[in-house]
């Protein structure tokens, strides 16, 4: 379908205009503590600012193998105060927030530190949004609609994937409308961030595929985006070489420390990358699979990725040639490079295991899916290219079972 001149000429203008912001906008950045046992820093750190109540955001299942008790000993030995809410499941819910806030408020707690995945990281930044906000988190949705800067917040990942220690967003999950919205203010960037890899060691390897695919994924479509910048390109190819050097290593060798570490970092990049130039079609369409369908969010970006740079080859090809060079492919041709690391993207899909179609898929599901995705990625991302309805159609029918 040929858009309209005036789409073209909207759509256009849209670009400059994020274009521009992108430049404009010099978006913080957490404090980082860094290496095996930067946790435990992040911890004296803390204390150090002089709060005596905090809230600790996880999950159950690191509650119960003994990973928060260090963290909570240090804090503790101090002279902080931690109240514990582990309720955070995958794709963290409103019900989550609100049960952590109550939590918060019970205990007095004036600030707030996540330790775990991109659930735990995306809720405790909410629970902390709301500690200051009197509007609910759905009108939280979309840009800037964090009013009241939240609770101080402080970020621990154990998963080297979403980068949500350093990002402006996050996602969070509306079981009753079957939906994922994104939340996106600076106001959310964490003061500071531990990327301790030794807390990543344990990981089993299809959660490191999934986080690595998202990292992946990350920093590619922050590469790909037009918001993208000289900054954010540097972090985005960096994250890129890390990961295709190292995610290969970890899922085969879980306990090597220095690729773990080196993973936290390029995830990390890839958040900071993302944070400005924006993410795209692959999470607006991975973002709805996963509300009707409730797989690792990595695992569908995965899915998605190859096809989404198939969609982008006939317009960037020189820039996907800068990412096959920094993943090691040689060559002096760049419709032959771009080739050949959309070929790796998917060679990588077949070497972890991710299928090409996406099981659960239903037809009935896909006008929802496809509404949703355009009315997440128009106006919102800066992408290269803004697909129609029939487009977006084709692209999600692709993608069910044969």
């Amino acid at each position: 379908m040929i858009p309209h001149p005036i789409q073209v000429f909207a759509f256009k203008q849209l670009q400059f205009g994020m274009k521009v912001a992108a430049k404009i906008l010099d978006f913080r950045q957490p404090e980082l503590f860094t290496g095996p046992g930067s946790s435990l820093q992040l911890c004296d750190h803390i204390v150090g600012t002089g709060v005596t109540k905090l809230l600790l955001v996880s999950d159950e299942f690191l509650l119960k193998i003994g990973m928060l008790a260090p963290m909570i000993d240090r804090l503790e030995s101090g002279g902080v105060a931690v109240s514990l809410y582990t309720g955070v499941l995958p794709d963290p819910a409103i019900e989550q927030v609100e049960a952590g806030l109550a939590v918060l408020k019970e205990n007095g707690c004036a600030a707030v530190l996540a330790v775990g995945g991109g659930s735990s990281i995306d809720a405790a930044k909410m629970i902390a949004a709301r500690a200051r906000n009197p509007h609910s988190v759905a009108l939280m949705g979309g840009l800037m609609r964090v009013i009241i800067p939240p609770l101080p917040l402080y970020a621990v990942p154990t998963t080297a994937g979403t980068g949500s220690e350093a990002t402006i967003g996050a996602v969070i999950s509306d079981p009753a409308n079957s939906r994922k919205f994104v939340v996106m203010d600076p106001k959310l960037v964490p003061q500071a961030a531990a990327l301790d890899g030794a807390l990543m060691t344990g990981l089993p390897a299809p959660g490191t595929i999934a986080t690595g695919m998202d990292a992946l994924t990350h920093s590619i479509e922050a590469y790909l985006s037009v918001n993208a910048t000289e900054k954010t390109d540097a972090e985005a190819l960096a994250a890129t070489k890390l990961i295709m050097e190292n995610l290969p290593e970890v899922v085969k060798n879980g306990n090597n420390l220095e690729a773990r570490q080196r993973m936290a970092i390029a995830a990390y990049k890839a958040g900071v990358a993302i944070t400005t130039a924006g993410i795209g079609w692959v999470h607006s369409i991975s973002h709805n699979f996963g509300a009707l369908y409730h797989l690792p969010h990595g695992y569908l970006n995965a899915i998605i990725l190859p096809r989404v740079l198939d969609l982008y080859r006939p317009v960037h090809q020189a820039r996907l040639a800068d990412l096959a060079r920094v993943s090691g492919i040689e060559g002096t041709d760049e419709a032959a490079l771009a080739d050949a690391f959309i070929a790796k993207v998917r060679a990588l899909n077949v070497e972890f295991g991710i299928p090409t179609q996406l099981d659960k898929l239903q037809v009935s599901d896909i006008p929802q899916i496809v509404e949703r995705a355009m009315d997440e990625t128009h106006w919102n991302y800066a992408v290269p290219v803004y697909m129609d309805k029939a487009e977006t159609e084709s692209m999600v029918r692709d993608m069910l079972p044969v």
